[in-house]
């Protein structure tokens, strides 16, 4: 896989250096390194990593870095791309290009005890959800890459309400069907497009309150007395055409204010490279302003599927050309199965999405 090179220029003065940053974990233990105070961004815990070199690709640095800061051999590990974070210091300018990369159970068994680098840094294995709480402190251009962290493999969603027309109230029966064929501690995005549907959503998610939802943008406005339901909504969603509608704002720093009043996460959907263009754009815009970040695209369809039957199927290989060129964690969607999520991620994705396969 081909990346930039490692110092680019920018307007003939700013250099920008590219990284490669691995997120190595066993299960639910992150490996985390500290900086000496003496470093830039130091005093700080942060992920294994370092600068690309000009011959280099973002993976091949990867097996060097880790090798050279920590003696773990990842040559043979799966690297799954999570997204490029463009960030500006102010004295200095990033491209941190993010990985996850997990070892085996003999890996960890060998360096699980690791607390001295072969650069002489701290080491240390975390909990994942300590690490997500924020109890360590990451430099201001990581923590957009806890939030990516957050996102399981598998993300189901909702049946749209006129599947159940034929029933005599089909939002009670819409309600009532996902309550009892959802999958425990689910991730769900409620696709439903029918205005006045916002008291059966909240239905749902109180009759329902292990799952965690990504809503759509406009079906939700955080309450104060609904604290319990506003824990379990951890996104909210554009659809492609509401991407692009906002697309020409955020090219001129013109960024919509439900974006800037919003402290959700952002999810949007992209069918094609100017989508994902514009979805690009939009998590820059949101680093640079420090708004809540764009955590994820639903790039669709990867196979023919019965939702839009009249949509040619993108395939895997092209899918995967265009995941590459995505700066946020990509989700497969279209014609998918839960047990396909380590297909997606051989092809550049995080994870895959549907409906109909991913209910009980």
């Amino acid at each position: 896989m081909a990346v930039e090179q490692n110092s680019l220029i920018e307007n003939y003065s700013i250099v920008i250096v590219n990284v490669a940053v691995a997120v190595i974990h066993y299960q639910d233990q992150y490996l985390l390194g500290f900086r000496a105070a003496s470093q830039h961004q130091g005093n700080r815990y942060e992920f294994v990593g370092g600068k690309i070199d000009a011959h280099e690709t973002a993976t091949q640095a990867l097996i060097r870095e880790v090798s050279e800061e920590t003696g773990i051999d990842i040559a043979n590990n799966i690297a799954v791309k999570l997204g490029r974070l463009h960030h500006d210091y102010g004295d200095k300018r990033v491209c941190l290009q993010v990985y996850r990369i997990e070892v085996t159970a003999q890996q960890y068994q060998q360096y699980k005890n690791l607390s001295q680098g072969l650069e002489g840094q701290k080491l240390t294995w975390v909990e994942k959800q300590k690490l997500l709480a924020g109890d360590y402190d990451l430099p201001a251009a990581n923590k957009t890459i806890l939030a990516w962290l957050q996102l399981p493999t598998q993300i189901s969603i909702t049946y749209p309400l006129e599947h159940f027309n034929n029933a005599s109230n089909p939002m009670t029966v819409w309600v009532q069907y996902h309550q009892e064929h959802l999958q425990i501690g689910a991730l769900v995005y409620i696709r439903i497009k029918e205005t006045g549907t916002e008291e059966s959503i909240n239905q749902l998610l109180h009759l329902r309150n292990d799952i965690k939802a990504i809503i759509p943008y406009n079906f939700y406005t955080e309450k104060a007395d609904n604290t319990v339901i506003n824990r379990q909504i951890v996104a909210r969603h554009l659809t492609q055409a509401q991407l692009m509608q906002c697309s020409n704002g955020i090219a001129k720093n013109d960024i919509p204010d439900f974006i800037i009043a919003s402290s959700l996460p952002l999810v949007v959907s992209c069918h094609d490279k100017e989508s994902i263009d514009a979805a690009n754009q939009l998590a820059k815009a949101c680093l640079k302003h420090q708004l809540a970040p764009v955590i994820g695209i639903f790039l669709a369809p990867v196979e023919y599927t019965q939702t839009h039957p009249d949509t040619s199927p993108l395939g895997w290989e092209a899918w995967s050309r265009l995941a590459e060129l995505a700066d946020i964690p990509v989700i497969g969607l279209g014609g998918l199965s839960p047990v396909m999520s380590d297909q997606a991620m051989l092809h550049g994705g995080v994870a895959v999405a549907g409906i109909r396969q991913f209910f009980k």
